[in-house]
């Protein structure tokens, strides 16, 4: 769970809402609401497969639910397998293959194990690396599509409502409600795009970075030890993705 994207949209939400004071209810509206909502649904809809826009609600999700790895315990780990290796060979990984949660790692030190060529090795994991990464910022573009349509959708509602107001000017009662589509339209559209939709994709960007240098660890990880490189060379190559505050110091 990351607590930073829930406080951040409650502090942000609860900001605004405190903001309008005991007026609150005069901000609801159906009608502005329906105009930003579907029409920018319908714009992102044009832009992107179906399926892709219907994935939106799992990429949302990520930005919650999604915990970075410890690379500083990574480091530690691929210095206890060099360990082993050094002492009973590459064969004695394949025991503790089974009880490795993370199926990248996995992965690798099966590749490893089964004795392929070291340059293989590193092909196959930077292009699932590259395919990741490529996936991740999808999923931020998309949710920054959603950002970018939802002020131009409230621009478009707040015109639809001069519009309206302009045509009933004979009639008085009609001029505060077109009006109030006219105003809530755009407010909705900022307030979506700029408290929801774009923070998001800037969340999922960084998780993306998180996530790819910790895997770059990895296959860095992985080629020391197909070489059989000494465990304290394997430390110090993968402090080196860390700063030098988060770097793991040798006791």
């Amino acid at each position: 769970m990351d607590l930073a994207t829930i406080i951040g949209i409650l502090v942000a939400f609860g900001l605004v809402i405190a903001a309008l004071g005991g007026d609150g209810f005069l901000f609801l509206d159906f009608s502005s609401l329906l105009i930003v909502i579907g029409g920018t649904i319908g714009a992102v809809l044009v832009t992107y497969p179906l399926e892709s826009v219907l994935g939106v609600a799992r990429i949302i999700k990520k930005t919650f639910m999604s915990k970075a790895d410890d690379p500083t315990a990574l480091i530690a780990q691929f210095s206890d397998y060099a360990t082993r290796v050094r002492r009973e060979g590459i064969l004695s990984l394949e025991a503790h293959l089974k009880n490795i949660p993370d199926d990248f790692l996995r992965k690798g030190l099966q590749l490893t194990v089964d004795g392929l060529d070291p340059q293989l090795i590193q092909e196959i994991m930077e292009t699932e690396i590259s395919c990741l990464e490529e996936r991740h910022l999808k999923g931020a573009e998309i949710l920054q599509t959603f950002g970018n349509l939802a002020p131009a959708m409230g621009m478009i509602g707040t015109v639809i409502g001069l519009v309206l107001m302009l045509k009933r000017m004979n009639d008085p009662s009609t001029i505060g409600p077109a009006m109030a589509v006219a105003l809530l339209t755009t407010f909705y559209g900022a307030v979506m795009a700029n408290l929801i939709f774009i923070p998001m994709a800037g969340k999922l960007r960084a998780r993306s970075r998180e996530e790819v240098l910790v895997r770059s660890m990895i296959v860095e990880g992985i080629m020391s030890i197909s070489r059989g490189e000494n465990p304290r060379i394997l430390e110090e190559k993968l402090n080196s993705y860390l700063p030098p505050k988060e770097r793991k110091v040798r006791s």
